[in-house]
């Protein structure tokens, strides 16, 4: 039995010749494609959730473990950057070696490295562990697309791929909640112990109930040197975007690490040319709605992590809302992606996904705009329009540009096309997060002395304006202790101003970045090897 990796022209009958055999029938547990999606789901569901769930942790860590900033910082830098290195060798060895064994190494991997960061006594243990947590998490990830790949008929795997979307989503919006809750009410171990039973779970889930599916043609040897320049050349992009916002996007060492990750990159394509097995065929890359896909994933997670990143700053620090508090405020862009995500699978379905995902992006657009014009005093119910608008619009993009990447790989690549699909969405949210973080830095220097002077408050030394600056970014007021209440109130004033200016700024950015996106969407087109997916290489 062999994998179909183009669709051929329709024979007499109406079926493309040699194409692969319908889904085997399910009579018991093993394989069965909605008990499949609920095992990948809560596997998924660890990995998306830390992504946000730590944020919300780290001041306790600091406290508890005596850590500085930039230590504290390196407790979700060291995770992104082991899992956006990670995810596209990941993914290779899924098709290498099967989805299935990969899923539940990275399961009972991640789960492992969550125990011991919550029994750690020292912040070099929590990162060196967060590490482990980033490798494992990047095997979980692909092999969970490759299994609703090769299990789901093509007619519903829009519709798995939506619930899918949904599960990322709504773990990734609730991990600020769910984090509230667990520091202020337990402590912040329980942030990382809470993994071990979900872990448990998708691990008896995933022996019962998974089944491996192998092309016949799967790749059977490994391509090191071109792991080792394409996890070099992410490496040196990843480490760039997070070490701008310090070293600053004009500094020297920026720019060298940007460029020998463009070297690097380089160097990895004219390799991939050369040997035998390539880890990515660039041949991928003509498929004009798969790299399509890639760019949409890319420019979405932009708009989305970027814009939601200042979000948390101004509820908590403008408003002045808990971590609980600003994590409701957040449920209807949540709520909106836990319901819009299935109907995005059935439009999509029905209609292809150019049109849904150029809508989608268009709302993204119009919420960004939205958010862009939010004032230090806006109330719930604006705020949570333009929350529910971005939830709206991201649904049908978290599920239609991840089908149309993996429905255009062929089945012996679908775990790579994975990886692909998640390395674009988290360089993306890494990237989001510098370039909007220097739009905020760049309003926020320009604006913060001449508010501060027409304030009338007393003239800062420019050591003091540079921490002032700092503050201002993630709307924090830089009152001295001991400053009396009526200067106080114009210093948060102020700063509270400022931030807002930065902040709407960054918003229009993003809408800009989420307006381009809709002209990528209109090159997107259905998968065109989704039917060489379930029944395909049963093992």
């Amino acid at each position: 039995m062999t994998s179909q990796t183009t669709i051929d022209t329709p024979g007499p009958g109406g079926k493309a010749p040699g194409t692969p055999p319908g889904p085997a029938p399910v009579t018991g547990l093993r394989g069965h494609p909605w008990l499949t999606l609920i095992t990948v789901a809560v596997g998924v569901m660890m990995v998306a959730l830390d992504g946000t769930i730590v944020a919300i942790a780290n001041p306790a860590i600091a406290d508890d473990l005596h850590a500085t900033f930039a230590e504290v910082q390196w407790i979700t830098n060291a995770y992104f950057l082991a899992l956006a290195v990670s995810l596209i060798t990941a993914g290779k060895l899924g098709d290498r070696f099967g989805h299935r064994q990969t899923f539940l190494i990275g399961v009972v991997g991640f789960a492992a490295a969550s125990g011991a960061i919550g029994l750690s006594d020292s912040i070099a243990l929590v990162v060196t562990f967060r590490v482990f947590q980033g490798l494992f998490g990047a095997l979980l990830m692909p092999a969970a697309l490759g299994l609703l790949r090769a299990t789901f008929p093509a007619e519903k795997l829009n519709m798995a791929i939506g619930i899918w979307g949904m599960v990322i989503g709504a773990s990734t919006a609730g991990g600020p909640i769910l984090g509230g809750v667990l520091v202020e009410h337990v402590n912040w171990q329980s942030v990382f112990f809470i993994n071990v039973p979900v872990g448990v779970l998708a691990l008896v889930l995933g022996t019962l109930i998974l089944r491996d599916h192998r092309a016949e043609n799967a790749p059977r040897s490994f391509d090191l040197l071109g792991i080792a320049l394409l996890s070099a050349a992410m490496f040196c992009l990843v480490w760039a975007l997070i070490k701008a916002p310090a070293w600053g996007w004009g500094d020297g060492k920026t720019w060298a690490f940007i460029l020998g990750s463009a070297l690097l990159f380089a160097g990895f394509a004219v390799w991939e040319t050369k040997v035998k097995e390539p880890l990515i065929p660039l041949g991928l890359f003509r498929s004009v709605p798969l790299s399509a896909g890639v760019v949409l994933m890319v420019l979405m997670a932009i708009a989305f992590m970027g814009g939601l990143f200042f979000v948390t700053f101004y509820l908590q620090n403008v408003h002045g809302m808990s971590p609980i508090d600003a994590g409701l405020h957040l449920l209807p862009l949540t709520g909106m992606m836990i319901v819009g995500s299935p109907l995005a699978g059935l439009a999509i379905t029905k209609l292809g996904p150019r049109v849904p995902l150029a809508g989608g992006m268009a709302a993204t657009a119009i919420a960004m705009y939205g958010m862009s014009t939010l004032e230090k005093d806006t109330g719930s119910g604006l705020m949570s329009l333009w929350f529910a608008l971005l939830g709206f619009g991201l649904a049908p993009v978290m599920v239609g540009a991840t089908e149309v990447i993996v429905g255009n790989a062929p089945l012996e690549l679908s775990g790579v096309a994975g990886g692909l699909q998640q390395a674009a969405m988290q360089i993306g949210g890494s990237l989001g997060t510098a370039v909007l973080g220097a739009v905020m830095a760049s309003k926020v220097d320009g604006d913060l002395p001449s508010n501060w002077t027409s304030a009338g408050l007393p003239p800062l030394t420019e050591g003091q304006l540079d921490q002032a600056s700092e503050a201002v970014q993630v709307g924090v007021a830089p009152v001295p202790e001991g400053t009396p209440a009526e200067v106080a109130a114009k210093i948060t004033d102020v700063a509270h101003d400022t931030f807002i200016s930065g902040m709407s700024l960054a918003s229009l950015v993003a809408a800009g970045v989420a307006l381009v996106a809709v002209f990528v969407a209109l090159l997107t087109k259905r998968g065109a090897n989704a039917d060489a997916g379930a029944g395909v290489g049963h093992i």
